[in-house]
């Protein structure tokens, strides 16, 4: 096979590249500026799991996603060395009305059915609130869920190890700087900015919300476009947290501990913005909000304001897989809050699939070929 290119240098080509590397693939990773420059630098790093009710394909392949995760960083680490400052550190979630308690109950059964993998079993508990000065006991007058299948990794440090188990493979290449500005499936093609052409035998398009304009040109006739981008905005704060202390989520506040005594903050969800990459009064909301569900974080000094544009497919699920009217391209893209939790698999169903193999049984509803359908 001809060399293989994957645009895009986040954590979905970073595993990409890996999983080529692993199967001997000659590869190179082209990133338009330098790894994880995109959402995939963010600061948050939850890996969190769906509801446990209402079981179905899609909800089982993300919980084997984020079990298998497990064992894929401890091998990423073994081999360079790096941490990628994971944790399965488990999450809780404050109840603030009785009904909503009812309704966790209800959860609590649903997970002893469905949240087993092998002898592993993670539980989904309603307690009452019993995590001291972590989170405040005002927060959750109904009692507090604590589920342990959560966890949490360190998006930075994980994009380094990535980077770093790369090396291993001297025919995997990584080139930053290299900003593709059109791809010709047809004939095996891939222009780039600086008015290089470069050929391919076969192309991984997974360069985040940048790739939807790439897929949007290929149509053949007028559509709707395939995807967008949303804003997100996180803090990272500095605090004498104990970084083994579960993740803290309610109504869409993320409270992450992480090592170094650092804990994240997170996240705005901004459809409409006109300024990307910048942070405002919506993330200043988003700290007071979160010391006052974790009063240890009160005026605790914050270390990083962070602002960038997370891919969301226009079919909301991820974009994964061989491109139905292109021969030589595959998509990996889209997965907007789950990436990081599922990236592994996807990018493993993308390299197989070009090998000719099958282990993966990839949801219909990820799959590159049903979003196009949906689009026509």
């Amino acid at each position: 096979m001809s060399e293989v290119l994957i645009v895009g240098g986040g954590i979905m080509g970073l595993w990409a590249a890996l999983m080529a590397g692993r199967a001997g693939i000659e590869t190179r990773l082209l990133e338009r500026k330098s790894i994880g420059a995109g959402a995939s630098g963010g600061l948050l790093g939850a890996l969190m799991p769906h509801m446990p009710d209402r079981w179905n394909a899609k909800k089982q392949f993300q919980f084997e996603a984020l079990v298998s995760l497990e064992n894929e960083i401890a091998r990423l680490e073994a081999e360079t060395g790096r941490s990628a400052g994971y944790r399965r550190s488990g999450r809780i979630m404050p109840l603030g009305r009785q009904h909503l308690r009812e309704i966790a109950l209800g959860h609590e059964r649903d997970a002893e059915r469905h949240w087993i993998a092998g002898d592993r079993r993670f539980h989904w508990r309603v307690g009452d609130a019993g995590f001291g000065d972590w989170l405040a006991a005002d927060s959750a007058p109904f009692g507090v869920i604590h589920d342990t299948l959560a966890a949490r990794v360190a998006p930075r440090y994980l994009l380094a190890t990535l980077r770093a188990a790369l090396a291993q493979f001297p025919h995997v290449r990584v080139e930053e700087g290299a900003e593709v500005s059109a791809i010709d499936p047809q004939r095996g093609r891939l222009a780039l900015a600086d008015q290089r052409e470069l050929p391919f035998g076969h192309c991984i398009l997974s360069a985040g919300v940048a790739s939807f304009p790439l897929i949007d040109r290929l149509a053949e006739r007028p559509q709707a476009t395939s995807g967008g981008a949303v804003k997100g905005q996180a803090a990272l704060l500095r605090a004498d947290v104990d970084p083994s202390s579960p993740i803290i989520f309610t109504d869409g506040v993320y409270i992450v501990p992480h090592e170094n005594g650092h804990v994240a903050v997170g996240s705005t969800s901004e459809n409409q913005f006109s300024e990307p990459f910048s942070t405002d009064a919506q993330l200043d909301a988003l700290i007071d909000r979160a010391a006052a569900l974790a009063p240890i974080l009160r005026g605790a000094p914050v270390v990083e304001r962070w602002a960038g544009l997370r891919p969301k497919a226009t079919g909301r699920e991820p974009m994964v897989g061989r491109h139905p009217d292109h021969e030589r391209l595959s998509v990996l893209t889209g997965g907007f809050k789950v990436s990081f939790g599922m990236a592994h698999v996807l990018a493993r169903f993308v390299i197989d699939e070009l090998a000719g193999r099958t282990s993966i049984e990839l949801p219909q509803s990820f799959r590159c070929e049903t979003h196009i359908a949906s689009l026509r």
